[in-house]
């Protein structure tokens, strides 16, 4: 995968230093290789054939050993090296998915599967481990000690150095026709993987209407014919690793038997020194070394090498966003002053033939109280996350106070914003956190002030440990009404001056929904608001009523309740 290499060593950049380190620690490992070996065949001529005593030999049996221990110390450096950069690395790429996932295409997630971005976000990330923190050092050692040990040897015996040099392009040429077909098994595994993850996620998340339409049983069936895919895939990748192993071992034993038979012929002829010949075989197996973990190091970072065109996919995608550089970016302006307007603002979702909003003309004056209303699929909830800046109209545009706000940064202007959506998310947290997601250096009294504002301060009391109760994952369950009324109390603790609505009310009951409904005259109370809504009574609560369908603005008449 030479593409996914590529931009992988452009996303190593925040572990460069380490990369460098595994160079130099890499060179001096092979210095010291070369260096052992020709300590260990001296030692062992003055003692076998000079008749040299233990006390001839000291010096360089004591440089033999700071040779192997420096080599223990260099392998261990090495190897911590690699680890602390391949940490690096993973958590800038990781800090990039999230920030393009969430920044940069904050409402335009469509076609994605939320397991299957999760597992890419987690599991492809934490798979990269292998290839930054063995594979890239691996691979510096795989071209430095080959080199080194064959520099060393050609002197010695040009015939043992010739083999040498034409056995290692072999080994490294099987080592890349099997890599090709390891690579599409590991690609097919990762795929089967993925969608393991996404549909367990599924289901897990629909499990009630599942249980509700007696299909629990169809999902295990289905469950188990994924999990059997990414079993036969797996098994396959694994039959290729076995092969690979046993491909490169029995190339390098016969590469190592060829220069063993050099270097016996050439001893037995009186042709090469025997220092120079157990030199030479000692270094024989050291030159194959690192090429054979290098082979077992490509499986092993497989994984994340299969995962990570998964990751560039998703950062290629072009962002939802128009974000401006920081030297152009204009300043937020203030909906308090200048009306939000839309221009012929139109909006297509990818996939779809039918534009979601089609030349839309809305003006939004300081302090005014507009309601959308219309059938479902009208466009409401898309114009809604326009204003919110959560995705750029694909034609047309929004502006506020006469200011284009793809010229603003988005932040920016969503610190303007108050966001409640028609599900509200809670987050794992006690019930303050979720508050104070809006304004995380909130108060304890402030975070009150928000609940009680919100209708929700008896409903928080009346949890088992008010405020501090964990909600969310693993935490109590809430109904919608709590939950949207929390989202609520986020609203009332910024002072963002427009306030956004997407149906607030559209999953509670009668009486909820009347709680609710006046928590949001309060809260759009002196602010500039949209309201999304399909109640009467919550567009009763508007100065203008604005009817859409199929993504146009159908009429627009001041004293429309309906």
């Amino acid at each position: 995968m030479p593409g996914a290499d590529r931009e992988l060593f452009r996303a190593s950049r925040p572990a460069r230093l380490h990369l460098i380190t595994s160079i130099v620690l890499g060179l001096l490992t092979a210095v010291l290789i070369v260096v052992q070996a020709t300590l260990l065949a001296r030692v062992v001529d003055h003692i076998a054939f000079g008749g040299a005593g233990a006390a001839d030999v000291q010096d360089d049996v004591l440089l033999l050993i700071a040779a192997a221990l420096g080599r223990g110390l260099l392998a261990a450096s090495f190897e911590t090296s690699g680890r602390y950069g391949a940490a690096r690395a993973m958590a800038d790429l990781r800090a990039r998915l999230c920030e393009h996932v969430l920044r940069v295409r904050p409402g335009d997630l469509s076609g994605e599967r939320a397991g299957e971005l999760a597992a890419t976000a987690v599991q492809g990330v934490d798979a990269l481990e292998a290839y930054f923190a063995r594979y890239l050092p691996q691979a510096v050692l795989a071209m430095a000690v080959p080199v080194a040990i064959i520099v060393v040897v050609l002197p010695l015996d040009a015939v043992a150095a010739l083999i040498m040099a034409v056995t290692i392009p072999v080994i490294v040429l099987f080592m890349i026709l099997i890599g090709k077909g390891a690579a599409a098994h590991t690609r097919a595994r990762w795929a089967s993987l993925s969608r393991l993850s996404a549909h367990f996620l599924d289901v897990v998340e629909g499990l009630t209407t599942l249980r509700a339409n007696d299909r629990a049983a169809a999902q295990e069936t289905t469950i188990a014919s994924v999990g059997e895919e990414y079993r036969r895939e797996t098994m396959g990748t694994l039959r290729i690793a076995f092969l690979s192993a046993f491909v490169l071992e029995l190339a390098a034993m016969i590469g190592t038997a060829l220069v063993a038979a050099t270097i016996g012929v050439q001893l037995v002829n009186g042709s090469l020194h025997f220092t120079a010949g157990l030199t030479v075989l000692l270094l024989a197996p050291e030159l194959y070394l690192p090429v054979r973990q290098l082979g077992a190091q490509f499986h092993a970072s497989a994984d994340g090498l299969a995962a990570s065109e998964r990751i560039f996919a998703v950062l290629r995608t072009p962002p939802a966003l128009a974000a401006p550089t920081a030297t152009i970016a204009l300043t937020a302006p203030d909906p308090r002053v200048g009306a939000v307007a839309l221009h012929g603002a139109g909006f297509a979702y990818p996939g779809r033939t039918e534009p979601a909003l089609d030349d839309v003309d809305l003006q939004i004056a300081p302090g005014e109280t507009v309601a959308l209303v219309g059938p479902s699929g009208a466009g409401k909830s898309t114009l809604a996350a326009l204003a919110v800046r959560l995705t750029d109209p694909t034609s047309g545009s929004i502006s506020c106070d006469g200011v284009d706000l793809r010229d603003v940064d988005p932040d920016a202007w969503r610190a303007r914003c108050a966001w409640v959506p028609q599900r509200a998310t809670l987050f794992a947290g006690t019930v303050a956190d979720n508050i104070r997601l809006a304004d995380p250096g909130a108060s304890d009294e402030r975070v009150r002030a928000a609940a009680g504002e919100a209708e929700a301060l008896t409903t928080i009391e009346g949890l088992p440990e008010g405020f501090a109760t964990a909600v969310g994952e693993g935490g109590r369950r809430l109904s919608a009404g709590e939950t949207q009324r929390i989202a609520l109390a986020r609203a009332f603790l910024t002072d963002a001056p427009f306030v956004v609505l997407d149906e607030p009310t559209a999953n509670l009951d009668e009486e909820t929904a009347a709680a609710v409904s006046t928590a949001i005259e309060r809260l759009c109370r002196d602010r500039t608001a949209l309201l999304v809504v399909h109640r009467s009574a919550l567009a009763a609560l508007a100065d203008r009523t604005v009817r859409m369908d199929s993504g146009r603005i159908v009429n627009a008449v001041p004293d429309d309740r309906a």
